[in-house]
């Protein structure tokens, strides 16, 4: 398992310390995840795959950054790990939230965990428009990721999400709600199957970086109230048309 992790991160850093760091989190996930449902990764080679996936995040992290639905870690306990930059993790399951603190704590990290829903963290002063990135992780639709992501951005700060197929029609309602979010989709780079960003244009059913940075304040409505961004997408007459 350590030689893996260690190839995991090689293309990122050759840091003795993010290593270190990377097994020790999944030695710990994976203990934890046997007794408690931390994550759906139930053994070491499908918990490194999350974490390469994870990892191809790490040149596009800003200096302060917040990750939303952070689970068993995914991506943002290990970007914290990998990259030491002030983190804040959004976590609504009081378990999961437990677990994030208990791994930050071990490992010394700069990372504030959050235990509440996503709608009401982006509402908080102490926490709307003050990061650079923002991920989000299998939480949702992509128009109901943008309105719990842009919120907690910064004027020119960036959307960081990792998503899969992405239909014509999707990709129309994530610009549509952008724009009314106060950003715009500023980029959508390939992924390939180590997890790495290419920066070059996905095929239609390729994996993919959506990069979305905000130039305006987001207005006073957004994010709506907790359980209404996905029972009602924005855009959703685009969005929840079946793909062509």
């Amino acid at each position: 398992m350590t030689a893996e992790i260690a190839r995991a991160v090689s293309e990122t850093s050759d840091d003795a310390q993010i290593r270190a760091g990377l097994e020790r989190f999944v030695a710990m996930l994976l203990e934890r995840n046997a007794a408690t449902n931390l994550t759906a990764a139930r053994d070491p080679a499908a918990v490194i795959a999350h974490v390469r996936d994870s990892l191809g995040l790490v040149r596009y992290v800003g200096e302060t950054h917040v990750d939303i639905g952070s689970g068993g870690g995914f991506p943002g306990l290990v970007l914290a790990i990998a990259t030491r930059r002030p983190t804040t993790l959004v976590e609504s399951l009081a378990k999961k939230a437990a677990f994030l603190r208990e791994v930050a704590a071990d490992l010394g990290l700069p990372v504030d965990v959050v235990c509440d829903r996503a709608e009401d963290v982006g509402r908080d002063p102490a926490f709307r428009e003050r990061f650079a990135t923002a991920t989000a992780r299998a939480v949702a639709g992509v128009t109901t990721v943008l309105e719990l992501a842009v919120p907690l951005l910064e004027i020119g700060g960036r959307a960081l999400l990792q998503r899969g197929r992405y239909s014509a029609l999707e990709r129309a309602s994530a610009h549509d709600a952008a724009l009314v979010l106060g950003a715009e989709v500023a980029a959508e780079y390939a992924v390939d199957d180590e997890g790495l960003v290419t920066e070059r244009a996905p095929g239609e059913d390729g994996r993919r970086l959506l990069v979305v940075a905000k130039r305006l304040a987001t207005g006073p409505r957004f994010p709506r109230r907790a359980g209404i961004p996905a029972k009602r997408p924005l855009c959703a007459a685009a969005s929840s048309l079946p793909d062509g």
